[in-house]
């Protein structure tokens, strides 16, 4: 097939590496989820190698677009001499260069992922062997793990325990503070001529008036059961 010329040539082969671009970032979103998993197997998977095998493809056919985009370019009188066109291509390597980096970036991680994995798998497969084949061990262990749990049940019990003094200490220093403030008012009370006179004589004057009402209304009770 004849390669394309012209603006047009330009335009088929722009639109297909902005194409080629979309796809690239979607098989990325798929391929990052492969070490988000929770149990990823030791080696990868089938979707994972296909995944990763349309990526390095894409990202090849883009190489070769932005080739011809260039050849192109310099063929051309009328679209060397565009700063749009040259500022396209440029933009266009620079996206095809940081999706390479992705994907570098990315197996890496993949891979990392998976090495924690083997390795955390590895470890419990060890701790498990260990106390298959060292049952006294095992038992050992399990009550050293018991002492740890009580240890911090303890531990919170004396937390709570401790709460419970500090609160009790701080209601005994308020009454405390509040005996002081009384002894302070009767002494005061004491001191100004003539002040427990008054506070006596309104004492009587509420008892008088006690005594007053409750009189009343013995009388009231008394007519009503009278006239009943």
């Amino acid at each position: 097939m004849a390669a394309p010329t012209g603006n047009q040539g330009w335009a088929q082969l722009r639109q297909q590496a902005r194409s080629l671009e979309s796809q690239t970032e979607a098989l990325f979103h798929t391929y990052s989820q492969f070490s988000t998993v929770s149990n990823i197997p030791a080696k990868p998977s089938k979707e994972e190698q296909e995944t990763e095998s349309k990526l390095e493809e894409i990202l090849e056919k883009r190489d070769s677009v932005v080739g011809q985009l260039a050849r192109l370019l310099d063929s051309e009188a009328s679209l060397t001499s565009s700063a749009l066109k040259q500022n396209n291509l440029s933009l266009l390597r620079e996206k095809l260069a940081e999706h390479r980096r992705d994907l570098v970036r990315l197996r890496s991680n993949l891979q990392d992922a998976r090495n924690r994995a083997n390795l955390l798998s590895n470890v419990r497969d060890d701790i498990q062997s260990y106390r298959a084949s060292n049952p006294e061990a095992a038992e050992a262990e399990y009550m050293l793990d018991e002492r740890n749990r009580i240890d911090n049940s303890h531990g919170m019990i004396d937390s709570v325990l401790s709460q419970a003094y500090a609160t009790n200490e701080s209601f005994i220093a308020q009454r405390e503070t509040l005996a002081s403030i009384n002894r302070r008012i009767t002494l005061a009370a004491s001191q100004v001529p003539g002040l427990n006179t008054i506070i006596g004589k309104i004492s009587a004057r509420k008892r008088r008036d006690s005594i007053i009402m409750g009189s009343f209304i013995a009388f009231c009770f008394v007519l009503f059961w009278f006239f009943l």
